[in-house]
């Protein structure tokens, strides 16, 4: 009963955000303008693939399943953190905490497993070019979106339900302007043994293995390029990995320093944390989309199209008025 009491009546404190108040409205300008960033690159990117017949196919279908993460796992992160600049709102109960707790995991899940889906589509692509239509076919990559999601609901669901059973003595500051697992377990006043082994198992469970795979795929396209003939042929195979690499260097490089940093540097500065974490959550959002854009010629044409009807129409509409 006392846990339960100890669960009812929790809050949290989010940090995150220095308390200045000069720099508070535009420091959420700031935010607001990117995540209609966010909004804007995201959705056009699924626009154009809805729109665009010839980009029905497994890269961008994938690269759509991409944007989809993208866009939930901005749309979990920003609220609280807008809600701390605009109305200066710190406090968040439990259940919203833990709510939100489970989406930004969640949506980080399938980002990450997205880019790994990515990597065996480069992996066909570059080593069995003759083979990828048959085996990457449309079918095949929506079993594999529907498994990542089934595979993240398995993974994540137990994380908030085992959080209801540990007893929070007091309302705790948390360092981040939105709720993280690790970051919600160090404030609890009862054993938390098994909810670390559980967050430690799920995430090497995961992005761990996420990881491995993607290493591996990059390893044998590596030694398959190696082989190729001609340096062209070789700058040829590695140029269409270039957006993926990307992708995998903004969304597991941040991932992995804030994973250390939350179980082995208790003793780091919190602006440390804080720009870590806001890098991991906010930049593959923001640069995914601008990535492919800039290295898919079919999407490229669409927005310059849609720029210049944009443009023809404004015309027509000052000669008319």
């Amino acid at each position: 009963a006392s846990v339960l009491l100890c669960f009812v009546t929790l809050t949290f404190f989010l940090g995150g955000f220095p308390a200045w108040e000069s720099s508070r409205m535009w420091s959420a300008v700031l935010l607001c303008s990117v995540y209609l960033l966010v909004l804007l690159g995201n959705w056009t990117v699924l626009a154009i693939i809805k729109a665009e017949q010839s980009l029905h196919a497994p890269m961008y279908l994938l690269l759509a399943m991409l944007a989809v993460a993208d866009l939930g796992l901005s749309t979990s992160v920003f609220p609280t953190m807008l809600r701390m600049l605009w109305l200066e709102g710190r406090e968040i109960s439990s259940s919203t905490c833990f709510s939100q707790m489970f989406f930004i995991h969640s949506f980080t899940d399938i980002e990450s497993a997205t880019i790994l889906a990515l990597a065996f589509d480069r992996y066909m692509a570059i080593c069995h070019p003759l083979r990828y239509s048959s085996i990457l076919t449309n079918s095949v990559i929506t079993k594999i979106c529907v498994a990542i999601v089934i595979r993240t609901i398995l993974f994540q669901f137990p994380l908030p339900i085992l959080l209801t059973q540990l007893c929070f003595s007091r309302a705790s500051k948390l360092t981040h302007p939105y709720c993280l697992h690790p970051d919600i377990i160090k404030h609890a006043d009862s054993d938390t043994k098994i909810n670390s082994a559980c967050g430690l198992f799920v995430l090497l469970s995961t992005l761990g293995l996420d990881l491995l795979f993607v290493l591996l795929s990059y390893l044998l396209i590596l030694k398959t390029v190696l082989n190729l003939a001609t340096w062209r042929e070789r700058l040829k195979a590695l140029n269409n990995c270039i957006s993926h690499v990307c992708a995998v260097l903004l969304f597991f490089i941040p991932m992995i320093c804030l994973s250390m940093m939350h179980r082995f540097g208790k003793h780091m500065s919190p602006q440390v944390y804080t720009f870590t974490a806001n890098l991991h959550f906010l930049a593959p959002p923001i640069l995914n989309p601008i990535v492919y854009s800039m290295k898919t010629k079919v999407i490229q044409r669409r927005i310059l199209r849609m720029l210049c009807q944009r443009g023809v129409h404004k015309s027509r509409a000052a000669i008319f008025q």
